[in-house]
């Protein structure tokens, strides 16, 4: 019996860590209410909500965005949120056994310890306006970091060009969306085909561009 979907509601952003969830419920094309939260830093009219307020802090006590709720289940961290998604609706994305949830949850954690520290690091250095911020000591000190598991990254994408099953998963969305910060790392990229290929290929998807969208609206 296919789990139902009633008061599925995501509090958050698509200019956030949200943007990962907005792209796996577009993937998994379930019903659910879009709450828009934002950061304190991106409030620009007197009506929008943000983490801070009391309303969302009744969700979310640490103030953060995103946070999902399903009927009586409240979930915290983008992560996780995506997991559950998948483990509860994910069909062919999410895990067909404990094997699987196992390494969705690797592959997920892995991603964050591993890269997104980096990751954002590289993001925040490219938004400079400066056609060298690559030379700069603090970007080349992060891309340097991130070597290493783009080297772990590229031996697994090269068995069948996907993290989990053969197949795209949620996995694949999580990891996906940490790498997302480093994208402007041209010689990472270049230095790893694999991932470069998954990238493109995972990015090209129809329901990441229309989340892409949102994003830069």
């Amino acid at each position: 019996m296919a789990a139902t979907t009633t008061g599925l509601k995501l509090y958050g952003i698509a200019r956030s860590r949200a943007m990962r969830n907005l792209w796996l419920l577009a993937e998994l094309g379930i019903p659910f209410e879009h709450v828009k939260i934002v950061q304190t830093y991106n409030k620009t009219l007197p009506d929008e909500v943000t983490s801070r307020d009391t309303e969302f802090l009744a969700i979310n006590p640490n103030g953060r965005i995103p946070a999902l709720i399903d009927g009586d289940v409240t979930i915290w961290e983008s992560m996780a949120i995506n997991l559950y998604l998948g483990r509860k609706y994910g069909g062919p994305l999410g895990p067909v056994d404990l094997g699987e949830e196992g390494q969705m949850t690797m592959w997920s954690f892995w991603a964050t310890n591993e890269c997104e520290a980096y990751a954002i690091t590289v993001h925040e250095s490219s938004m400079a306006k400066s056609e060298d911020w690559q030379q700069t000591p603090k970007a080349q000190a992060a891309v340097e970091h991130l070597d290493a598991p783009f080297s772990v990254l590229e031996t697994a994408l090269s068995k069948t060009g996907y993290l989990v099953g053969s197949r795209f998963t949620v996995a694949d969305v999580n990891v996906a969306m940490v790498i997302f910060y480093a994208r402007n790392a041209s010689a990472l990229f270049e230095r790893y085909p694999s991932v470069a290929r998954w990238y493109a290929a995972v990015t090209a998807r129809p329901h990441f561009q229309l989340v892409m969208k949102m994003r830069e609206g």
